[in-house]
């Protein structure tokens, strides 16, 4: 018997509302049909028998002749083995942070600074920079036995502890292929020298980390560790198929339970792994693959607890925060083939069903939420569906009791799209309100929501940005358009009333023509414009696809981003410094990383940030620190791998 897991309370509102849409709206587009989607709750299995029969009954249904995924395999990789510094406001300069979606919710970064002091960590090394010097002064190798420096590392800071996350893979690396075992997290006290004082590694691979104050969540996926044989090459489908469902039905509980490896600072370590209890899932689901959330107070360190883990049997690769809420989406067609082993040992015939080849799951994304209030694990709230697909974390926004949901829903031919913006009730995930009709035949290439407030992007040749007003929930509406050609892909506020675009300019044929950074007047909400443009020819910015690259400090109006800049015969990288105003976007220089010794190259700039009167710059090789006025520059801090 299945046990249904109780509703949390609903959290109080975040965000400010904007001032209140009072323009008259032109017409609403035309109706687009509703799609009627079933209530979706988690469950708690009972106990270990329920959970096994559960996820054997539905891997089994959703296995195919090659696995879990498309036509190929892959084998399963070798299983891998404070106190808080006092503010002292009068000596920090002032000083920018990571870009973040929600205020007060910190996300993980290549970058970290207190004003004080500058963390970064490159190529498995992380080290502390004394702002006021401008010199490294203390490092650490957190790189293991055996493994890649190169791999994806990020880092979360609060007060004199850091806990870097090694991401599994490299960065030319999907993360759906990470090897298992690749993802370890490692708490490092740095209020002098760097120390280790643990490390966490869990089964699968990182999707994403939020921290609130010194707590951090983290988000990793698994898939069960099952051998399918290896057959030979001319070995039907279906019968590969029904092997591969009878190896299913084979396998223990164990094979889907995460295991968790915790190491103290003394080099002890200790196995759990999650209890059936702790693992739920949704009424429809795969059975494919687990999510689980770890808990991590950084200012308590590691407990004999562990990360206290709750599990999901669900698909999912998008997280968004707030202070109270912790949302994981999960489209089901995103799952990916993930620690699958492979047998030259034949499974023995069995009796059993016709195999069926798995059947595509609906495009839609299932969006589930955790309270994060308290200071444990977190707390089931509900779940929700959608019809469509996001695009990033962007695409929701929790405001005022309500969660806004941008989804592009591609037809049968994959001819034509059309997005919409759904209004859930948070306390129950089910829907309210919907605006859809958005960009037909073109896709969204971004979002943004501020307050009562949406602004949405989609692009096939030329860039339509949508203004909604989201005020009443039940009843959201378009209230303006903005043609132009182009599109932003990352949409920033910046005052009342404007709004920064970064993306591709492109011909009247939807055609891309360089990197273009835009300054919208959305003061009224009928009549969106445009202001000024930025416009570099033949270029490209990771600030498009990667929200941490761009920096915007309102106090002097100084944007920057990295640039990658080409010709037939040459390219040029650094960051683009520029001075956005109430009204225009002014160029102000180039910032440019000297290339490493004996080498012709330029190394990619990939974070920049303000430390009081001068603008840090970060590469792989090197920090290099510019004077912000007039961008002298000041210090070069050499970051050797």
């Amino acid at each position: 018997m299945k046990t249904p897991i109780r509703p949390a309370v609903a959290v109080a509102a975040l965000a400010t509302a904007l001032a209140a849409c009072t323009t008259p709206a032109p017409a609403d587009p035309p109706a687009v049909q509703k799609t009627q989607l079933g209530a979706v709750r988690l469950v708690a299995y009972s106990d270990c028998d329920d959970l096994l029969a559960g996820l054997r009954e539905k891997a089994a249904a959703n296995v195919g002749p090659w696995g879990f995924g498309g036509g190929y395999a892959l084998f399963k990789a070798d299983d891998q083995a404070a106190t808080a510094r006092e503010s002292k406001v009068a000596q920090t300069p002032d000083h920018s942070t990571t870009n973040v979606h929600e205020a007060g919710v910190d996300e993980p970064d290549l970058v970290k600074t207190d004003g004080n002091r500058v963390f970064t960590v490159n190529g498995g090394t992380l080290r502390v920079i004394d702002t006021a010097t401008k010199k490294v002064t203390g490092s650490v190798d957190l790189t293991a036995d055996g493994e890649r420096g190169y791999a994806p590392s990020s880092l979360l800071v609060s007060g004199d502890r850091a806990l870097v996350m090694f991401q599994g893979g490299s960065p030319v690396m999907d993360r759906g292929f990470a090897p298992v075992g690749d993802t370890r997290y490692v708490l490092v006290d740095v209020s002098g020298q760097p120390k280790v004082l643990g490390s966490v590694t869990p089964e699968g691979s990182h999707v994403d980390a939020r921290m609130v104050g010194s707590t951090v969540r983290l988000i990793t996926r698994n898939q069960p560790r099952i051998t399918f044989p290896q057959p030979k090459d001319t070995t039907p489908e279906a019968e590969r198929t029904r092997v591969n469902q009878q190896a299913i039905r084979q396998a223990p509980a164990d094979a889907w339970l995460p295991e968790i490896e915790i190491t103290d600072a003394s080099g002890a370590t200790t196995k759990k792994q999650v209890p059936c209890e702790r693992v739920s899932h949704p009424a429809d689901y795969t059975g494919t693959s687990l999510l689980t959330v770890h808990t991590l107070d950084l200012a308590r360190g590691l407990t004999a607890e562990g990360t206290d883990p709750i599990s999901l049997a669900a698909d999912g690769d998008i997280v968004y925060g707030t202070g109270q809420s912790l949302y994981v989406a999960s489209n089901p067609r995103w799952w990916m083939p993930v620690g699958i082993a492979i047998s030259d040992t034949p499974v023995p015939p069995a009796k059993e069903p016709t195999p069926r080849e798995p059947k595509l799951p609906p495009e839609e994304t299932e969006v589930h939420r955790f309270d994060i209030g308290g200071s444990g694990a977190p707390a089931y709230v509900a779940s929700g569906k959608v019809p469509g697909r996001l695009l990033n974390q962007y695409s929701l926004s929790e405001h005022e009791g309500h969660l806004r949901v941008a989804t592009t829903l591609n037809s049968v031919d994959a001819k034509t799209s059309s997005s919409s913006v759904h209004v859930l009730d948070a306390a129950t995930l089910a829907e309210v309100g919907k605006v859809g009709g958005l960009g037909e035949g073109e896709r969204i290439y971004s979002v943004r929501f501020i307050g009562p407030v949406g602004y949405v992007v989609t692009f096939r040749q030329v860039d339509p940005l949508y203004t909604l007003d989201l005020r009443d929930p039940a009843a959201p509406r378009v209230t303006g358009e903005l043609k132009i050609t182009g599109y932003s892909a990352y949409l920033h506020p910046a005052g009342d009333g404007r709004l920064i675009g970064i993306g591709q300019e492109a011909s009247e044929e939807g055609r891309t023509r360089g990197t273009q950074v835009s300054l919208f007047d959305v003061s009224d909400p009928a009549k969106p414009g445009r202001l000024s443009q930025f416009f570099q020819e033949n270029s490209g910015s990771e600030a498009e696809w990667d929200p941490h690259a761009f920096l915007y400090w309102p106090k002097t109006g100084t944007a920057v981003i990295p640039l990658n800049s080409y010709t037939e015969r040459s390219q040029r990288t650094g960051a683009m410094v520029l001075r956005i105003t109430d009204a225009e976007i002014a160029k102000v220089g180039l910032i440019e990383h000297p290339a490493p010794r004996g080498e012709s190259y330029q190394p990619g700039i990939q974070r920049s940030m303000i430390i009081g009167d001068a603008v840090w710059t970060f590469s792989y090789t090197g920090v290099q620190v510019n004077d912000a006025a007039t961008l002298a520059e000041q210090a070069w801090i050499p970051l050797e791998s």
